[in-house]
């Protein structure tokens, strides 16, 4: 495998907080249609702290990131990770009709395709 594409944990977690960055403004500029002193006064940060967040080079403190989920909407896993409730919640109900061993022979199955994907 090349070296060159494997990421270091420092470099993963730069990434993740560049992309909860993007995801803040995309809420902020699409969604709220706040500029960012508007939406730094609700969070009660300065909008010069806002702009690092949403470079990807600062992080909410959890005030901070509790008032952005109240006044968004979203949960917390959205605006952290992107992690969309909605679509968990209907994963686990469209799982409920299938029994454990269903379950765990598909995710067997699943392992031998990403195996295989990754050696060929």
């Amino acid at each position: 495998m090349n070296s060159a594409l494997i990421l270091t944990e420092s470099e993963k977690a730069l990434n993740e907080k560049i992309k909860r960055g993007l995801r803040i403004k995309e809420i902020r500029e699409n969604e709220l249609h706040m500029s960012k002193t508007k939406l730094a006064n609700e969070l009660g940060i300065s909008s010069q702290f806002l702009g690092l967040v949403e470079d990807g080079k600062g992080n909410l403190m959890y005030k901070s990131l509790r008032k952005l989920r109240d006044v968004s909407g979203h949960s917390t896993d959205y605006i952290l990770y992107g992690l969309d409730d909605e679509i968990i919640e209907k994963t686990k109900k469209c799982l409920q009709q299938y029994t454990e061993i269903e379950l765990i022979n598909a995710i067997d199955a699943l392992k031998r395709i990403a195996f295989f994907i990754r050696n060929h």
